[in-house]
């Protein structure tokens, strides 16, 4: 959505630029003070601004970190005690990387949290929703192949359950073993896959720039939305993007930089699994094999159900649902500010959520209460899940009473700050 404002620089080399590849004004009007926002943003539209850095993070620390590991089975994990104990700030760099997947799943998770609160996959904003969930499966799938690599105990037995979930398809002709034969590249676990994986770590964030790019693309078609989900009616709605909302970001991103620092500084294992620091060994099982945190919720789907295939198809099927939301959602109000019923199930769908997480760490015949395993409550919370999709979301979503929603953004802007005085 941008101003009417045109870009003119003053300055000759950038006006010469400018008049041969308007760069700058591309800039000026996606980021800057051509691109007008919503006037009544607040810090939860902070997110998109911090996953974007966390990607950036990511790349740089993840390109120098390239340069000193090693992708073979016998010198993959030394090679990691080498960045951390031997090359200058390597500890740092390893400690940025390692810290950074989880810190960009969170911001992401709230992200995605944040457009499920406030309708941002109601059209217009269908195929920008579209391609922020591609970005998360392309984050998913990166993260579980870095996670391989430093080749512990939990990065190699992980590697294997995981790939191997691909063989409950041995049904289908080409797919099943043979699928999980071509990601090994042999007939088990080994060297072509440490290959595979490294390879494909290295690409997948380049591709992630791409999609990120066209998300923001697309953002720009309609522009953002915002907390009250109402359409900018006119320039009296807006303000530029720059100043107002780079200090926002700027001071977003201070405080984030802290908590993450956090974690690097003092804390730099304690997200990490404590097998995954003892050397890979394909002849000693772990006692409980568990992927990253930021996995474990659909980790927890994948046990609820015990027939492998259905637990497979559960599994991803926990994702995709994602991409049908613009139409299960069947209410005319984007903001659940206004939907007082729907934002009851929303609140219960997080807490689910994160009851799924907690559960996906536990073994299933452990007893959490009430005598009652974490199987147990793993196929009841699944339960849940799915019935937020395909039965809550619709129904009540075309059934509820909703709350008056104000007529303008900048009406609303006013009348609050008429209650403050």
């Amino acid at each position: 959505m941008a101003s009417d404002k045109k870009f003119e620089p003053t300055n000759p080399t950038a006006k010469w630029v400018e008049d041969r590849l308007p760069i700058l004004g591309l800039l000026y009007n996606s980021l800057g003070a051509g691109y007008s926002a919503p006037r009544n943003l607040n810090y939860w539209w902070n997110f998109g601004v911090l996953a974007g850095f966390m990607l950036v993070v990511q790349i740089v620390t993840g390109i120098v970190l390239a340069m000193h590991y090693v992708p073979h089975i016998d010198l993959a994990f030394d090679s990691v005690q080498h960045i951390r104990r031997d090359v200058n700030y390597g500890w740092l760099l390893q400690a940025i990387h390692a810290n950074g997947a989880s810190m960009f799943f969170i911001v992401v998770y709230i992200h995605i949290l944040r457009g499920f609160y406030f309708g941002s996959y109601k059209a217009p904003r269908e195929i920008l929703w579209f391609l922020g969930i591609i970005i998360y499966l392309l984050m998913m799938a990166t993260g579980f192949m870095g996670y391989v690599l430093p080749w512990g105990q939990m990065s190699f037995w992980g590697a294997k359950v995981i790939t191997n979930l691909f063989s409950a398809f041995d049904f289908i002709p080409f797919i099943g073993d043979g699928i999980v034969e071509w990601l090994w590249g042999g007939f088990a676990v080994g060297q072509p896959t440490l290959n595979r994986f490294f390879s494909l770590h290295y690409l997948l964030p380049f591709v992630l720039v791409g999609v990120v790019i066209l998300h923001i693309w697309a953002l720009h078609i309609p522009g953002s939305t915002n907390p009250l989900g109402i359409e900018a009616k006119g320039p009296h709605d807006k303000i530029p993007f720059h100043p107002y909302y780079t200090a926002k970001d700027a001071f977003g991103l201070g405080v984030f930089i802290v908590f993450f620092s956090a974690f690097v500084f003092y804390m730099p294992d304690f997200l990490g699994h404590p097998d995954n620091y003892i050397k890979a060994n394909p002849l000693v099982t772990p006692e409980h094999i568990v992927p990253e945190w930021y996995y474990l919720p659909f980790y927890a789907i994948l046990r609820a159900i015990p027939e492998k295939l259905l637990g497979v198809v559960a599994m991803f099927s926990s994702i995709l649902i994602l991409f049908a939301m613009p139409w299960l959602d069947g209410s005319r109000i984007r903001s659940l500010r206004f939907r007082p019923l729907s934002k009851f199930f929303f609140w219960l769908f997080v807490v689910n959520g994160v009851f799924l997480g907690y559960l996906g760490q536990k073994a299933p015949d452990d007893i959490i209460a009430l005598g009652i395993t974490a199987l147990g409550f793993a196929q009841f919370a699944t339960t849940f899940y799915f019935a937020y999709f395909i039965v809550i979301m619709p129904l009540v979503s075309r059934m509820e009473t909703t709350k008056p929603v104000p007529t303008s953004i900048a009406a609303s802007v006013l009348e609050a700050n008429k209650k403050g005085q």
